[in-house]
């Protein structure tokens, strides 16, 4: 009897586990009906590009239902598609002394991707050198908006993100804290831009819609479960 407790016990952890991992990369009927769409279905990467490129390098592959940047030298990627209004979410995870990033309102102007574009920082607050900074933490905006520390997980663990910019109002959450809620070209993100390394960057998030950007910092990085919807 006490066998086939156990034998009916591991046959359900193992469907359950296999039911939790098919709804990945999928939309369910609400959020259909709501209008998100998918910018990445598990199965290939079609929605991005690398930064003034058409194509995309073979650093970043899809592995086991993640976008992963398999090693540093990938570049640099954006989706094809500009946006204005919008609410974006996704999951991420970073290597042991990773760092990374989510841009937001991304041009090609510039000589890089982050040269005119805000950055949600992806970071191993744990053991990345750039942790001294609480600016620089993950969850943050970087260099001008630090996040709770209680946003962040471990490297290596998924981080729930969701980004919502409406008529300027960026707001941003981590794992269900609010980091961030700012209107960017307000007299109080002037302040916190004058006060930071963009201070003299010309250009710096001055336009009102642009591209989703993930970045290559060298580390590797993974994400998944990635849809937005314009509102």
């Amino acid at each position: 009897m006490l066998n086939s407790i156990k034998m009916l016990t591991l046959a359900l952890t193992v469907s359950c586990t296999a039911c939790a991992s098919t709804t990945d990369n999928q939309l369910s009927q609400q959020e259909q009906q709501a209008g998100w769409q998918l910018l990445f279905d598990g199965k290939d990467m079609s929605h991005w590009r690398n930064f003034k490129r058409d194509t995309l390098d073979p650093k970043w592959q899809v592995k086991d239902g993640a976008m992963t940047l398999t090693q540093g030298g990938g570049g640099d990627i954006l989706t094809k598609e500009i946006y204005r209004n919008f609410e974006l979410q996704l999951e991420w995870k970073v290597s042991r002394k990773g760092n990374s990033g989510i841009f937001v309102l991304v041009d090609e102007i510039g000589s890089a991707i982050y040269s005119r574009a805000p950055e949600i920082q992806i970071l191993d607050n744990e053991e990345h050198p750039d942790n001294k900074i609480d600016s620089h933490l993950a969850g943050s905006i970087f260099d001008l908006i630090a996040a709770p520390s209680k946003a962040h997980k471990p490297a290596e663990k998924w981080n729930q993100v969701r980004i919502k910019m409406l008529d300027n109002h960026l707001q941003v959450w981590q794992n269900g804290v609010s980091t961030t809620s700012v209107v960017i070209g307000s007299s109080t993100w002037n302040t916190l831009v004058k006060g930071s390394k963009f201070a003299t960057w010309e250009g710096f998030a001055e336009g009102k819609k642009g591209h989703i950007g993930l970045q290559d910092h060298g580390d590797q990085v993974w994400f998944k479960n990635i849809k937005i919807r314009e509102l």
